[in-house]
């Protein structure tokens, strides 16, 4: 969906000195595009990722006089900012989940699809790995991980028989924790949504990396720094993820005065207008090219006043 993002920006990036904002850098796809469309443009972009910042720093040399790379995470936007003595900017991308550059590279344990060791972390320098949290985690807690941020309805058969298998050895491949969940489903749960382990390992990275809280967080920090007339686009793989952008969506984009004033006063005005009707999606023809495009949901917002 680069060309509905890049026209989606296009208003608020074509405005004299404008800063535009790639939250997940990754190889530095969308960064380039926004470049190479814009030549006025100066971009600042974010990845928690060493390797992908590399990568990205190698693909944008051409534009390294208008480009600004920083190691950190997306919740970590106002304190960049600051560094950078950058008070507002006038466009923000979040392109969530995880890069190609990670499902690609078998040793980061992100695809179910290869064995690997399980790390699953973004960052690989700091946190927990996905074969600790597998190893050290209370059953209880795995199984609210399951459930909370991998929807997955046999949570407790899953984690009864991780548990199991943990005690006799530590997990450390992702090809052996795939091979016990498919042996702990039923028939009837293996035949239906792709892969069995898919949710299970959608959650290990979710608590690994902790993506929801971070994007909880990151969401109405990026939307202080926009200026007015600045405009967000945000690039959802999952419900969860997704819901959390829709709500912080709506909310901008209602008056937040007691009912029954007959004049609502500006301090209670909305302060986003909506730039989506619902979430997009990818087209047929996107998808054909790009599988990965398949589950992406599209929504944007473009900031309307200032804070009351």
């Amino acid at each position: 969906m680069l060309r509905r993002t890049l026209d989606l920006l296009a208003p608020a990036l074509e405005t004299p000195g404008a800063t535009v904002v790639d939250c997940t850098l990754g190889m530095g796809g969308h960064s380039e595009a926004l470049l190479s469309a814009f030549p006025a443009v100066r971009l600042i972009g974010l990845d928690r990722d060493p390797a992908a910042l590399e990568l990205a720093g190698e693909r944008l040399a051409p534009y390294a006089d208008r480009t600004s790379l920083v190691h950190a995470v997306y919740d970590e936007l106002p304190d960049v900012l600051a560094r950078l003595g950058v008070p507002t900017v006038q466009g923000v991308l979040f392109d969530l989940g995880v890069s190609s550059l990670q499902l690609d590279e078998a040793d980061r344990g992100f695809a179910y699809a290869q064995d690997a060791p399980l790390d699953m972390r973004m960052d690989q320098t700091k946190g927990l790995s996905a074969a600790e949290v597998l190893n050290t985690y209370a059953p209880g807690d795995l199984v609210r991980i399951l459930r909370a941020y991998g929807e997955e309805k046999q949570a407790r058969r899953i984690v009864a028989a991780v548990v199991r298998e943990r005690e006799k050895e530590p997990f450390t491949r992702s090809a052996r924790l795939v091979e016990v969940i498919r042996e702990a489903l039923p028939q009837a749960a293996k035949r239906t949504g792709g892969n069995p382990a898919k949710r299970t390992f959608q959650a290990l990275r979710i608590e690994v990396n902790g993506e929801l809280a971070v994007l909880e967080r990151a969401l109405p920090a990026a939307l202080d720094a926009l200026a007015v007339g600045g405009r967000m686009v945000v690039l959802a793989y999952h419900s969860l993820e997704d819901r959390l952008v829709k709500q912080v969506f709506a909310g901008g984009a209602s008056s937040t005065a007691p009912p029954g004033l007959p004049v609502v006063p500006e301090q209670y005005q909305p302060r986003l207008k909506l730039l989506t009707r619902g979430a997009e999606q990818a087209s047929e023809e996107e998808i054909a090219q790009n599988r990965r495009a398949a589950p992406v949901r599209l929504r944007a917002a473009q900031r309307i006043r200032e804070a009351g």
